[in-house]
């Protein structure tokens, strides 16, 4: 029991000292969110099929959070005690001991105390205890399988095409509820392990037993995936590369990253399956409207896999600093759109074709647009927003750990979806008013978008290498912008966050989507409030609000802008 509470006692010391600033700041409202969320599901508590239905949600999100966040909570890593000869189930066992501690166990646990009022409250606390551990198991269970199938390329590509069909079905849940027309909470919820503590509290006392048996195989799988955590390296088919120019010479080292890198090849899977499975789940009730746009969701969210693009070199970054004038923005846009564009571009001609009346004009003005504004918003937000990652060779057992801020690189994706998708809005609404010119204009924004963003990038790599190299190496962000945002007063900050957090709700759904559902004649669709509009408010209201979603977002920018200190104020009115 020693070594458990030593573990736990680590953990809680760590956890102490590495909140702070803006790790702090976002722990706190990863919290204050469960916290919502858990008194969401105490106000459940009179309601046992809803609760139930709940408690399955919660373990969705323990199982699959962790894979979508880079791998979940590795405060305490298995490696930190290779040296210590504790046997696979004792260090299994502590490491369970640690990860109670943390605000995402805290939070399940107050959700868990709907048992409380849903039943015997003696048998409530054992199946509180009991749930929560098989909550925390199977997310250590599900990130360990990950990372073992990660080891090979047929793994990597088939976990991420796994991964990538379930988030699609949840974001596509509706299409799910109309083909079984289910009104309630499915029966099926009941046999789940989510549901066994509650069926304890209400008299089957065999669950409890149950759960505890879960409990006990989950442990002792987690404690065999341990030992597979070793990273295995292949010489096979190491080929030296011929480049007759520097320029070249990147694409080349792009390209085969692409094809050997594993979390790479994780990522491209996950965002080919995203994509197909978000736009063909429709078809199940007999709707093929969404068909179409497949390439372009691909796209859009092999950008957001792909926003920290040069972190993942981690300090290999000298050699770029150390080679000035190598067009290595420009090599690795080209090799972006050489791995990205052919996958998209028969995707989306492949299933347009398939459509009856397919919107032609809008579907290929915004892949022009959409493949343009993403090769040039890639390599400027990886320069400008960039997350310290961890060197590829010196990565955990675990590689979906690519960096130690989950919650940074999580906005960071977000952020990307958001501006990609907006770089598509001038050549849509010219697609929607005017039909085959936004081709055109679609070509020219992307272009437009590739060079003068690729440019930005190349500037901010040769005036900033230096500082994007020490936040590499030190896996801390540049002071001066740090400091810069915490000055920010509680107010700003407040409005610039939730500016940053909603945009794109206003922006893509209601604006973006809404209009082309109502160019496709899709009226009475889900929630875009523009198809249930008469015939001459549709494109106003979803123009109001695509214009309220950039609002929004300008907003945001303009409240953390850095501001100029009174000497640059003084010497730039000199200067005029």
């Amino acid at each position: 029991m020693a070594v458990e509470l030593t573990m736990a006692r680590m953990k809680l010391a760590i956890l102490r000292h590495a909140f702070r600033g803006q790790r702090a700041q976002t722990a706190g409202t990863g919290a204050v969110l469960g916290v919502i969320l858990a008194g969401g599901t105490l106000f459940l508590s009179g309601h046992p099929e809803l609760l139930a239905a709940a408690y399955a949600v919660w373990m969705l999100g323990w199982t699959l959070g962790p894979v979508f966040m880079g791998g979940g909570d590795e405060t305490i890593r298995p490696e930190y005690f290779a040296l210590l000869g504790l046997d696979r189930r004792r260090l299994a066992t502590g490491l369970l001991t640690a990860a109670f501690v943390g605000v995402a166990p805290l939070v399940s646990l107050v959700a868990l105390a709907g048992l409380l009022v849903a039943g015997h409250p003696l048998v409530a606390v054992p199946a509180m205890l009991l749930q929560l551990a098989g909550f925390v198991l199977l997310s250590k269970v599900s990130v360990a399988v990950i990372g073992v199938a990660l080891r090979s390329r047929l793994g990597a590509i088939g976990s991420g095409g796994l991964n990538g069909l379930i988030l699609a079905a949840l974001g596509q849940c509706w299409v799910f509820f109309a083909l079984f027309g289910e009104t309630g909470v499915p029966v099926a919820v009941w046999y789940l392990p989510s549901s066994w503590g509650l069926l304890a509290v209400r008299g089957s006392w065999w669950a409890l037993g149950a759960l505890a048996a879960l409990d006990l195989v989950l442990l002792a799988a987690w404690a065999a995936l341990l030992g597979k955590r070793a990273t295995r390296v292949s010489g096979r088919g190491r080929r030296p590369m011929n480049a007759a120019t520097p320029h070249t010479a990147v694409v080349a080292k792009e390209l085969r990253t692409w094809s050997r890198d594993l979390v790479r090849n994780h990522q491209l899977a996950f965002s080919l399956a995203y994509g197909i499975g978000f736009a063909a789940s429709p078809l199940l009730i007999g709707w093929d409207g969404m068909l179409p746009y497949a390439g372009l969701i691909f796209v859009v969210m092999s950008a957001a896999m792909a926003a920290n693009l040069y972190a993942t070199d981690g300090t290999a970054l000298w050699l770029n600093l150390m080679t000035p004038g190598a067009g290595d923005v420009r090599g690795r846009q080209l090799a972006w759109l050489s791995v990205q564009a052919p996958i998209a571009l028969v995707l989306t001609v492949g299933l347009t074709a398939l459509t009856a009346g397919a919107p032609w004009p809008l579907v290929l003005a915004l892949l022009a647009a959409l493949l343009g504004g993403a090769a040039g918003l890639v390599p400027l937000l990886s320069v400008y927003a960039m997350i310290p990652g961890t060197d590829p060779h010196r990565r955990s057992g675990n590689p979906l750990r690519t960096s130690e801020d989950d919650g940074g690189l999580t906005g960071l994706a977000y952020l990307t979806l958001a501006l990609v998708a907006a770089t598509g809005v001038p050549a849509a609404l010219t697609a929607i008013w005017s039909g085959w010119p936004g081709v055109p204009v679609g070509v020219l924004t992307g272009a437009l978008c590739t060079w003068g963003f690729g440019a930005l990038a190349e500037r901010r790599l040769r005036s900033h290498g230096p500082e994007l190299l020490e936040a590499m190496r030190t896996g801390r962000k540049p002071r001066p912008r740090r400091a810069a945002f915490l000055q920010l007063s509680d107010t700003r900050k407040a409005i610039a966050g939730w500016c940053f957090a909603l945009g794109a709700i206003p922006l893509v759904p209601q604006g973006i989507l809404a209009a082309v559902f109502v160019a496709d004649g899709d009226l009475h669709h889900s929630w875009f409030l523009a198809t249930y509009l008469p015939a001459g408010w549709r494109y106003p209201v979803a123009a109001v609000f695509v214009a309220l979603g950039l609002a929004m977002y300008g907003t945001a920018l303009w409240l953390i802008r850095p501001k100029a200190t009174k000497k640059e104020r003084v010497y730039s009115s000199a200067a005029c």
